[in-house]
């Protein structure tokens, strides 16, 4: 199979170094010199981590008993509904996330395809079913990016509509504005409105939490739902009438996978101290309040979360609430931006034109492509549905199909890699797995009313990413059977050199064990070779970093020729040069100064060989041809740079 293939060529590093059980070499804050450097990272943690699960008590327990009603369950069930989102929020969020896989980092970085890599380590062998996994989860991922802009976007700015009706008619262009600003300043990177995230979220959760808190006793029934039992009743007694209303439950818990994503940002113990001292407490007091609102007055159930505010203090709500969905969204597209640069470094994706926007951070990033396919995206979305309750029924499959996967591969580390009991695992895991398969479940009756949308750009971006790597592979195979052996090849250009000229000669190889095409074109058209001639393969190892003294391998073939291994790791941004300066360490001298780097353009002529389905063939072709230039995604100095082109057919 194609993932079982790229499986067999992947470097594989020494699994121990990757073993979760080691203590992070690198988690910023948790273990800090002082006290101010963690109230620090646990203030930047609220606009980060907590910006999306932060804004979803404003639609939430709304579009929960929108369902409710529908579903004809009488009023008091609006205690049942709010223990569901309080237990929600205590399962998935504080025991799974918080307490459990905080724990399973790979070498301080969190996120899907880290937890993909762990589980690779932890079985000791490479399986196609893994990078299936993983596959499947980067795709699940980025089809909830598109959706999570909108509808956070839209339910803040939908709060004018309590001001004055007049608003209205301007709740879509004004949120599709905020959209198109917020991915157009993208470009300059987020470092300084970065600074701005954590202080205006502490304002957003202190203000939910004490709108909520001040509600509380409208009709204090609403403590019973911090009763689990009232949440299991409510399940009980409603069976598959409770299905609907758990689909907008799981809304509270949406964005709860950039607690994992981002702890190599942050590291695990500021984001636990921000959830258990600020973020949990002002959800809890939000959904709490609300329920005790709906209960004294139902009409409030249009848009609980608004109602809370004083009529003097409602368009200042609004505001603040918008500014909080912006961030919220900022979190989303600068997390799409770090997954899709770890697939691309995994080779799941062509390459794609990756910009650093900070000198001092260097998870910052900023990809081109990736932010004008996600704002047309978004921007279709909201033109499509036109308003966050019609858009909340699109959501939630993705995010609810991410966490399923999360839970999988969880099992397969607290196993295998931390060696817990099967009793253990099941005992921890089983429920929670079941509980995520329930809201799996009650999610997918929204397939007809929205929630096709992330499925089918899920399976587009499967499509594309298989396709990827099966064309990368055919590909491989062909330049391979049409090369000589570099071995080969050396042994005769020593025994009858050509022209020798001074210098150093880089040619950037797939496999550095077959004679690079470039190096092929400059011997029959240029009949000259350098002096130093270094064959370099490019390798991106499963963990997030690779150690300086593990960058290069070099091996002499020749006195004119050395085989050269550059690894990187996956959340690292390939720079050979830089790579190649550390020669001097390794006992080889490599002048950067007086290098010339030769690189092999090729240009693919589709459905000539059929190497491929036709239809795959051309999709092949087309990404190939829109991959970011070698010379920028290599960080090579292009006065430096020497191209030879090639046709193939596939």
């Amino acid at each position: 199979m194609v993932i079982s293939e790229i499986a067999s060529q992947d470097p594989n590093p020494d699994p121990s170094r990757n073993s979760p059980s080691d203590p992070s070499p690198a988690e910023p804050g948790a273990h800090g010199p002082d006290g101010a450097l963690t109230r620090g990272l646990i203030l930047a943690c609220l606009g980060v981590v907590y910006g999306d699960i932060g804004t979803s008590p404003l639609y939430a327990l709304r579009e929960s008993l929108v369902h409710a009603q529908e579903e004809g369950l009488p009023e008091t069930a609006v205690i049942g509904i709010v223990s569901l989102l309080f237990w929600t929020v205590m399962l998935i969020v504080t025991v799974k996330y918080v307490i459990l896989i905080l724990r399973a980092d790979n070498n301080g970085e969190g996120g899907t395809l880290s937890l993909v890599a762990m589980a690779q380590g932890a079985l000791r062998r490479r399986a196609w079913w893994l990078y299936l996994v993983g596959i499947v989860g980067v795709s699940l991922f980025f089809g909830d990016t598109m959706i999570t802009p909108a509808i956070s976007v839209l339910s803040a700015v939908e709060g004018l509509k309590l001001v004055t009706p007049a608003f209205e008619a301007w709740v879509v262009p004004l949120t599709l504005l905020i959209v198109v600003v917020l991915f157009a300043v993208q470009r300059t990177g987020t470092e300084a409105v970065a600074r701005f995230f954590g202080p205006v979220m502490l304002a957003w959760f202190g203000t939910m939490g004490v709108l909520g808190a001040s509600h509380i006793l409208d009709d204090a029934r609403i403590l019973q739902a911090l009763n689990p039992v009232r949440a299991l009743n409510f399940l009980i007694n409603n069976g598959f009438s409770a299905l609907p209303v758990l689909g907008s439950v799981f809304l509270a818990v949406t964005g709860a996978e950039a607690l994992y994503a981002d702890m190599g940002h942050f590291g695990r113990r500021p984001i636990r101290i921000a959830w258990t001292t600020i973020a949990l407490p002002a959800l809890a007091l939000s959904y709490l309040g609300q329920g005790a609102l709906v209960l004294a007055d139902p009409q409030a159930a249009s848009n609980p979360f608004f109602m809370l505010a004083p009529d003097w203090f409602r368009l200042p709500l609004v505001i603040l609430a918008t500014l909080a969905t912006v961030i919220a969204s900022q979190a989303v597209i600068s997390g799409a931006f770090s997954v899709a640069q770890q697939a691309v470094q995994l080779g799941l994706f062509p390459r794609l034109e990756i910009q650093h926007t900070s000198n001092t951070q260097r998870g910052q990033v900023y990809l081109p492509k990736v932010n004008m396919i996600q704002m047309t995206g978004v921007c279709a979305l909201v033109i499509g549905f036109g308003s966050s309750a019609n858009l909340a029924s699109a959501y939630g499959i993705a995010v609810t199909g991410d966490m399923v996967i999360t839970s999988l591969l969880a099992i397969i580390v607290f196993r295998w890699a931390w060696g817990w009991n099967w009793i253990w695992v099941l005992a921890i895991m089983l429920p929670i797995l079941a509980i995520e398969l329930i809201f799996f479940a009650a999610n997918l009756i929204k397939v007809v009313d929205g929630g096709y949308i992330p499925l089918l750009f899920s399976g587009l971006v499967i499509v594309v990413m298989v396709v990827w790597l099966r064309g990368t592979i055919i590909l491989q195979r062909k330049l391979s059977a049409d090369s000589i052996p570099l071995d080969l090849l050396v042994g005769k250009l020593e025994k009858s050199p050509p022209t020798i000229v001074p210098g150093t000669a880089v040619f950037l190889t797939a496999d550095p064990m077959v004679s690079p095409a470039a190096l092929m074109h400059n011997l029959k058209h240029n009949r000259v070779l350098h002096e130093r001639n270094f064959i370099v393969k490019v390798e991106v190892w499963t963990t997030p970093r690779v150690p300086e003294d593990q960058r290069l391998q070099i091996e002499q073939l020749s006195p004119h020729f050395w085989r050269t291994i550059c690894r990187f790791g996956y959340m690292e941004q390939p720079n050979v040069p830089k790579a190649l300066a550390g020669a001097s360490k390794v006992g080889q001298k490599l002048d950067i100064m007086n290098t010339s780097y030769f690189l092999n353009r090729r240009v693919l002529r589709a459905g000539k060989a059929n190497l491929m389905p036709r239809w795959a063939g051309r999709l092949y072709a087309n990404l190939y041809r829109s991959a970011s230039e070698p010379t920028n995604f290599y960080r090579l100095p292009s006065n430096r740079v020497v191209e030879l082109g090639q046709q193939i057919n596939i």
